[in-house]
C-alpha cells in the first residue's frame, strides 16, 4: 500500500485533481456572498471588463467547453445579470445594470480567495504554483504529434 501511495503523490493527474478539489472549496466558500458560482461569477466579471465579448472567447479564456459556458451564461440571463445581443450571427453578451453592480463583490472575493490560499502557500509560492499550472495548461492544449 505505501508504494501505491508513492506513485500516487507522484502522480500529476491525481495530485492535480486532489488540489482543484481543495481551491474548489476554498473558492465556492468565498464567492458565495456573491450569490454565484466561482465559475459563473469569473463569465460575469470577464464580461463587465469586455462588453460585447462573445461565448466563443469566454470559452477560451475559462478553459470551458462552449457548452458548458453557453449554460452559464444562460443561468446569469435567467438571474438577470446578463444580456444577450445577436448581429446576425455573432451574440455579445453585455452585464445589465444589476450584474454590473455585482464586479465590486466579484473582485472582493475573488481578492479573498487569492488572500486565503496565500495564507497557506505563501503569497510568492501561491503566485508561482498558479504561472506553473497555467504554462502547463497551455502546453498541454498543444496538439500532440
Amino acid at each position: 500500500m505505501s508504494e501505491t501511495r508513492t506513485l500516487l503523490h507522484h502522480c500529476l493527474y491525481f495530485s492535480a485533481n486532489a488540489l482543484a478539489r481543495k481551491i474548489t472549496r476554498l473558492a465556492e466558500d468565498e464567492f458565495k456572498s456573491t450569490g454565484l458560482s466561482p465559475s459563473h461569477a469569473f463569465v460575469l466579471m470577464l464580461s463587465n471588463e469586455s462588453p460585447g465579448i462573445g461565448p466563443k472567447q469566454l470559452s477560451e479564456h475559462l478553459h470551458l467547453a462552449p457548452s458548458t459556458v453557453t449554460r452559464f451564461i444562460d443561468t446569469l440571463v435567467f438571474k438577470g445579470l446578463l444580456q444577450r445581443e445577436s448581429e446576425g450571427k455573432t451574440i455579445k453578451l453585455f452585464a445589465t445594470a444589476q450584474g454590473q453592480k455585482l464586479q465590486g463583490p466579484i473582485r472582493a472575493a475573488w481578492k479573498r480567495l487569492h488572500q486565503r490560499y496565500a495564507a497557506v502557500l505563501g503569497l510568492e509560492a501561491g503566485d508561482d504554483l498558479a504561472l506553473r499550472i497555467d504554462a502547463a495548461n497551455r502546453l498541454l492544449e498543444r496538439p500532440s504529434g
